[in-house]
């Protein structure tokens, strides 16, 4: 049973001390919950939409590069967050678990083979992140941003089709995640 996917979104990279404390708050969340970290797309996602504007990529090509730049991010991830473990499947998830790591899904493959969003801009890892709780069954979806707005406000278009309507979503800062701060 996993308790939630974690999103840690691309832009934590380029706000000073940010990642370094969500990495923290989530190697403190670790002994308690089970949950697996997803990558947002972030400075990765951005070189492809640059690319996208300057050559007119075709919507898939678009989609699946960007996709790739989460797996990029997962690494970095990984590499920075103790006991953590680069996952690329469902299942691996699960063995992750088991040998007491924190999995980092590195996406592209299992969205390749299942291919279940449209490819569009629309879509973000926001959108992938919702999917892949659905998928692993989790309660609870975490999405780590800059601002904690209201969630329709500062997800993608995509975002409420993609999550289940019993998914329950929170939106954190880094500010926020000190103390008690994983829901009940």
């Amino acid at each position: 049973m996993i308790d939630a996917v974690i999103k840690v979104g691309g832009a934590l990279l380029s706000l000073g001390d940010a990642l370094p404390r969500s990495l923290a708050a989530l190697e403190l969340l670790s002994s308690e919950h089970s949950f697996v970290v997803v990558p947002g797309g972030g400075p990765f996602a951005d070189a492809v939409r640059a690319i996208d504007e300057h050559h007119s990529l075709s919507s898939d090509d678009a989609h699946w590069m960007a996709i790739l730049g989460m797996d990029q991010y997962a690494i970095l991830l990984a590499s920075r967050l103790r006991n953590a473990e680069l996952v690329y499947r469902r299942g691996e998830i699960a063995r992750a678990h088991v040998r007491g790591r924190i999995p980092v899904l590195a996406p592209y493959r299992w969205l390749r083979e299942a291919d279940p969003l449209p490819h569009s801009w629309d879509v973000t890892s926001d959108s992938i992140a919702a999917w892949i709780a659905a998928e692993v069954g989790a309660q609870e979806l975490i999405l780590i941003k800059p601002s904690a707005h209201d969630h329709r406000e500062i997800v993608d278009r995509y975002f409420e089709r993609a999550r289940p309507s019993a998914l329950r979503c929170t939106i954190v800062t880094p500010d926020m995640l000190s103390g008690s701060w994983f829901p009940a």
